[in-house]
């Protein structure tokens, strides 16, 4: 594979994985009784998103190197997949 081909695959599986990561361990402002005048109940306590951009940087690179290994070693060509199923 090419650089920009990897860069690219991990752009979108980073934004993939970071969409899917937000929503846990979130207390809302409401549940941790400290409601910030001028915002929701509902808005995040402490969303720590330095600690899941972190955590979704390393969980991409995982989830890249199992796909250029799978590319590369076993094969997995789109049209070879196409084929297969």
């Amino acid at each position: 594979m090419r650089i920009y081909s990897l860069i690219a695959i991990y752009f979108i599986i980073w934004w993939l994985v970071i969409f899917t990561i937000l929503p846990f361990g979130i207390r809302t402002q409401e549940e941790e009784g400290e409601v910030t005048l001028g915002t929701t109940p509902s808005a995040p306590w402490r969303p720590m998103l330095i600690r899941k951009a972190i955590i979704t940087s390393i969980i991409s690179a995982i989830l890249l190197a199992g796909l250029a290994y799978a590319y590369t070693v076993l094969g997995w060509t789109p049209e070879r997949l196409s084929t297969m199923f």
